[in-house]
């Protein structure tokens, strides 16, 4: 599935283990202070009832009027600081190509009765990856952090997966994509 990336500076590149890493260009959310989450939410409307295939798998993943709320203000969000807490918030522009290049399906039993209707078969976790540019003092980048997410879909009533949020969100170590070494 082709995507467009009119508004979005988003492309998926290969690492040189041939491994996806979805480089979101563009950080869209700053702040000093912490995000403003209200923003965020409000950008992720723009992606409920779009709906995107997983390459591994061939699975549809659906995305619900519930993503931008529990996307924004999930318990995990809450604990969020620093560094994890911006890379969450700019991860927003790349959900598209996070759930394409989605890998490492994991099926968990429902077992909370609050979300017995909305995860009613259960839950599902991908592994993903991407990268957002690190900038020097003159604005241009010096590298790009590489961060990990584990990508929670809902397998609800209606028989649809749905992307639920993401989460255990880390940084890695590698120095892969170094400014020299890699230009857009």
């Amino acid at each position: 599935m082709k995507i467009e990336n009119n508004s979005r500076n988003v492309s998926i590149i290969k690492d040189p283990f041939g491994n996806n890493v979805v480089m979101i260009n563009d950080i869209v959310f700053r702040g000093k202070r912490g995000i403003k989450w209200s923003d965020v939410e409000e950008y992720l409307r723009q992606y409920v009832g779009e709906f995107y295939t997983i390459a591994e798998t061939n699975e549809i993943v659906y995305i619900g009027t519930d993503l931008p709320d529990e996307y924004a203000h999930s318990e995990y969000t809450h604990i969020l600081k620093g560094a994890n807490e911006k890379a969450k918030a700019n991860a927003a522009q790349g959900l598209p190509e996070l759930i394409i290049t989605a890998t490492n399906m994991e099926y968990t039993k429902n077992s909370k009765s609050k979300h017995k209707k909305d995860a009613m078969f259960g839950w599902y976790k991908y592994e993903s990856r991407f990268a957002l540019p690190v900038f020097d003092d003159n604005g241009e980048i010096k590298r790009y952090n590489v961060f990990h997410v584990a990508m929670i879909l809902r397998h609800a009533k209606d028989g649809k997966k749905y992307l639920y949020d993401i989460m255990n969100i880390k940084k890695e170590t590698s120095d892969l994509f170094q400014s020299e070494d890699y230009t857009q």
